[in-house]
């Protein structure tokens, strides 16, 4: 099969696009041939900075396509299976196994592109916001980096469960369409001070939670959160240090929970979730934003867009 690879860490030129041996389903898992990858914040962090175990490595978090191979012990899907899927690396490939535990089914009308997005950045948004955040309807939630996956998913799920969403993203061209997706106010972080911009939103209030998927945000993140709010902080877009000073979240009686969702999407409660949304995609209930599609032949031109271009949405390749 077809790939791209890399046998070195670092910027996207090290990607190579090359003949590999096909993957072997495991007796646990389901062999998908690829119809549409993701590119995930963590594939692009995995790519520059973790050195590969072995040579040829193939990254990738998220794909979606048909099932031609099932293992021996797998009951619950069958070749033919339409499946969007989740796995620690491989999916930048015509063939990807997986453990079918990390599948979903993909419904009627929901293509491709729109399956591979989902289950990262809606899940992990649907985990931040309610089960971690326990957002309540008439809240105020700030969401950060609100022009990417995580954060687009954020906004809708957010405002469809009646809370007041502020949105940050950086460039006035985002504004209308995150308006239109369901925040209540658009904060130009390149323009204005986020802080500043919150505390005139709110009244001087702050806001009750606040998702934060960059990290180096997390000052102001503070900052923004009212006494007794509640900070759900998720991956390290921003690639700084994590390092917070705690003392004022404690005067201020704040919670600050942090998510990881690697371990989780075999949990059942993100399971249902992520097929719930994926039928809500096929209902025209909420909406994947993808901002480009790549043929996997030029995955480091991909890579570089999706770490430079500041795209809104995700970036798929197609093999």
């Amino acid at each position: 099969m077809k790939a791209a690879v890399y046998d070195v860490q670092g910027a996207p030129g090290v990607l190579k696009y090359v003949d590999i041996p096909d993957p072997v389903a495991g007796p646990d898992d389901v062999l998908i041939s690829v119809e549409a990858i993701s590119i995930e914040g963590g594939d692009l962090i995995n790519r520059r900075s973790t050195p590969p175990p072995h040579p040829s490595w193939i990254v990738g978090y998220a794909a979606a396509g048909t099932v031609v191979a099932v293992g021996a012990n797998v009951r619950s899907r069958t070749v033919g299976d339409r499946v969007a899927a989740f796995n620690m690396q491989g999916s930048h490939a015509e063939l990807w196994a997986v453990p079918a535990e990390r599948t979903w089914l993909i419904p009627d009308g929901v293509e491709a592109a729109e399956a591979a997005v989902l289950p990262i950045s809606f899940g992990t948004a649907h985990h931040c916001l309610f089960t971690r955040g326990m957002l309540r309807h008439g809240e105020t939630v700030l969401i950060q980096a609100a022009a990417g996956g995580v954060g687009l998913a954020a906004v809708q799920l957010a405002s469809q469960a009646g809370a007041t969403v502020i949105a940050v993203a950086s460039g006035t061209q985002r504004r209308s369409r995150l308006l239109e997706l369901g925040a209540d106010h658009v904060v130009d972080r390149a323009a204005n001070n986020v802080v500043d911009s919150v505390r005139q939103f709110t009244h001087g209030a702050g806001v009750d939670l606040v998702i934060d998927p960059v990290g180096t945000t997390l000052p102001a993140s503070l900052s923004a959160l009212a006494p007794e709010g509640r900070l759900v902080f998720v991956g390290n877009a921003g690639g700084g240090s994590l390092t917070v000073d705690l003392w004022p979240p404690m005067q201020s009686n704040q919670t600050l929970m942090g998510v990881f969702m690697g371990p989780l999407f075999e949990r059942p409660g993100v399971r249902s979730s992520v097929d719930d949304m994926l039928q809500a995609v096929a209902a025209g209930r909420i909406r994947v934003v993808i901002d480009r599609i790549f043929p996997l032949t030029n995955a480091a031109e991909a890579h570089e867009f999706a770490e430079t271009a500041k795209p809104l949405g995700r970036i798929v390749m197609k093999p």
